[in-house]
């Protein structure tokens, strides 16, 4: 980076940890308030410029070419006494599982909100999403030195669309030309400074609202009898509470700063470590043992039972594999054994597994640089190098009592791209390379599809893609195409028929001889091939029922045409003839592959292509643009459910899976950026003449 450091902060106890996690949409200024806290604290003698690809947490070359977050920054700084962990999480939805690492890390959220463009829907989404769970959410408003930058609108925006809770710490001191110059606290009594052109009785009821939302959660119940009998409450009761009010996650303080001017950044330092939750506040997570049974529950103890996480998985050229650890409970050392766990994901290809490995060296981070550190007790976080076996999302325990976290939520990624490599040597370490990028992101999953052969990686989304194709050509030195995913088609039969296969040849010696009659007809979407025999009389001995049905099964896979394979078809053995010398299994499976071939063109097999069903999830207020969108894709709705509590609504549809291939960025862009959806597959149905007419 070019930047002198300082060394690591020295541990704490846990009441004097704070982890907080930056979130908000793209560009609304998180990388450059953190840079700003950093210089502020000491961490870094002058600030970065994302525009120059310079600041301490977007190091990554994709990051500085496209100047915006794509990973999850990490940086540990000290301020009055304490040790502040500051997690910078990506705005793009397309990078939606590094977000949730931080928040998972986190004790509590601190949402930035620009001056500019206010609070938008993925905002408010993330909000919900936050207090789902109890997270303990506060406001920044930023970037208000921009042009065409509102502070006041961005304040009331977020006072409307963030709910009840939400309400300013300050007033905003002007100079003449209107520029913010300052804070006044509300805690103050009778501050002398407006807001938004606000008078004495305006600033007089915001600070009204401030102190009644801080004493309401407030442990001495007298507070509040005291303040409505008309006492001036101290502001050292009132900060004493502020902590309780923002840990519980029912009062929302705002805060607004200019991390290019300074203004408001002293201020939110001393609200992280006045009011935001240490690591015993928030508590941990649940856990379990490896095979699922139960176990104690944990807490912020150093002295407790080791369990800690891994939040985040890179590789590094000289270092291998460094892991990102929160640790929940015990304390993390150098050069100790640990148990990794990792359970849960295997449904987007992250298998199962259990190793024994052992704890090098233990680094506090501060973007790329890993400063040295002899201990990470519980409540902290830190960098844990060559942990070979370790993903993300995987538990770090002892040997002799392993423990699970279970995997936090994540998306399911809807977006294959179909990969190749560029050439042989490219071809040999890309194997090698794809399962690290796996190891990495568990919002990725590596499918090698038999039915075409093609190699996927399935993505959250178009950038999410561009990001993953980047890094195996920089990280991994490993050049890949992307091809046009296939969408395979298939045939069935498209009526019944009764056919027969007759394989007989004789070269000398012993000859092959075979006979089957079959009865065949087109099967139920999605039974695939259904055989079942009704000889009498043994025309076909009962040993080589078997040899008719393999023939007419790998028949059915090979296709008639070689690329097409036979799907949904009943097929009945109803008679046929054997030779009591030159009849032989194989004889009898090449004339079950006859006897389908036989079928195939006497009853014609028309085109089909594969269905899904579709579950799409938006606010109400897109359902008709989803709706919209889905018609023009040949989908058949099939059904609704509104969920009013949270303003969500549920769409189901049969949509075919070529329309599906670019749905996840058409359904961000129709949602703006709201909504998601699953699938599964449906079975087939017939191709429409465009894609089965041959080309002239």
């Amino acid at each position: 980076m070019g930047k002198e450091t300082v060394a690591a902060p020295g541990p704490r106890p846990a009441e004097k940890v704070r982890n907080v996690a930056l979130v908000g949409h793209a560009a609304a200024g998180k990388t450059t308030l953190a840079e700003a806290l950093l210089v502020a604290t000491g961490a870094l003698p002058r600030a970065g410029r994302v525009e120059d690809g310079t600041t301490c947490l977007d190091s990554e070359e994709v990051e500085v070419r496209q100047q915006r977050s794509v990973s999850l920054g990490v940086a540990t700084v000290e301020h009055a006494g304490h040790r502040i962990t500051l997690l910078d999480t990506p705005g793009s939805p397309d990078f939606v599982g590094e977000l949730r690492a931080g928040l998972r890390a986190a004790d509590a959220a601190l949402f930035v909100v620009s001056a500019v463009g206010g609070v938008d829907a993925t905002t408010v989404q993330l909000w919900e999403e936050c207090a789902a769970v109890g997270m303990p959410r506060a406001v920044v408003v930023t970037q208000l030195d921009r042009p065409r930058a509102d502070v006041d609108d961005a304040v009331r925006s977020c006072r409307t669309m963030l709910g009840d809770g939400v309400l300013p710490l300050h007033l905003l001191q002007r100079g003449p030309d209107g520029a913010v110059t300052g804070l006044v606290s509300l805690l103050e009594p009778h501050p002398d400074a407006e807001l938004g052109g606000a008078g004495e009785q305006d600033a007089e009821r915001l600070r009204a609202e401030l102190i009644e939302g801080i004493i309401g959660e407030s442990e001495d119940e007298t507070l509040m009898d005291r303040y409505l009998d008309g006492e001036e409450l101290s502001v050292a009761d009132l900060v004493a509470d502020l902590e309780t009010a923002v840990a519980r996650g029912h009062f929302h303080p705002i805060l607004c700063v200019s991390p290019l001017t300074g203004v408001g950044v002293a201020e939110l330092l001393d609200l992280l470590v006045s009011a935001f939750p240490c690591p015993m506040e928030h508590g941990c997570p649940p856990v379990t043992r490896p095979d699922g049974s139960p176990a104690s529950p944990l807490s912020c103890d150093p002295d407790g039972p080791l369990v800690a996480e891994v939040i985040k998985t890179t590789t590094d050229p000289y270092l291998g594999r460094v892991s990102l650890v929160r640790v929940f409970s015990g304390t993390l050392r150098p050069d100790t054994p640990v148990h990794v766990s990792g359970h849960g994901l295997a449904d987007r290809g992250h298998p199962d597994h259990d190793a024994d490995e052992r704890i090098g060296a233990i680094s506090c981070p501060l973007g790329a640089t890993l400063r040295p550190v002899a201990a990470c007790p519980a409540g902290d976080i830190c960098a844990v190098a060559r942990l070979t076996s370790a993903e993300t999302g995987d538990t770090l325990s002892s040997p002799d009592d392993p423990r699970l976290v279970p995997p936090w939520d994540l998306p399911t990624p809807q977006l294959p791209v179909a990969v190749e490599a560029a050439s042989r040597a490219d071809e040999d370490r890309l194997a090698t390379a794809l399962s690290r990028l796996v190891a990495e992101d568990p919002t990725v999953r590596l499918e090698r599809r038999a039915d075409t052969g093609q190699l996927l990686l399935w993505c959250v989304g178009d950038a999410h893609a561009e990001v993953l194709l980047e890094r195996l050509r920089t990280r991994h030195g490993v050049a890949v195409a992307t091809v046009p995913v296939r969408v395979p088609m298939v045939e069935t039969l498209a009526g019944p028929v009764r056919v027969t296969g007759r394989h007989v040849k004789q070269s000398g010696g012993h000859g092959q001889y075979a006979v089957v009659v079959v009865e065949a007809e087109p099967g139920p979407p999605g039974s695939g091939i259904v055989f079942e025999q009704r000889i009498v009389g043994g025309t076909v001995p009962s040993q080589f029922h078997g040899s008719v049905e393999k023939g007419i099964r790998a028949q059915a896979e090979r296709g008639i045409s070689g690329d097409r394979p036979i799907v949904d078809v009943h097929v009945t053995l109803v008679d046929g003839k054997a030779h009591s010398v030159d009849s032989s299994d194989a004889a009898f499976q090449a004339a079950g592959a006859l006897a389908l071939r036989e079928a195939a063109a006497a009853a014609g097999t028309p085109v089909l292509v594969p269905w899904c069903e579709v579950q799409v999830v938006v606010p109400g207020e897109y359902v008709g643009a989803v709706m919209s969108d889905l018609s023009g894709r040949r989908a058949r709705v099939t059904g609704s459910d509104a969920d009013p509590e949270r303003d969500r609504t549920t769409v189901r549809a049969e949509v075919p899976e070529v329309e599906l291939l670019g749905y996840a960025g058409a359904l961000r862009s129709v949602s703006h950026g709201t909504g998601s959806f699953s699938r599964r597959p449906l079975g087939h149905e017939p191709a429409p003449a465009s894609l089965t007419a041959v080309p002239a």
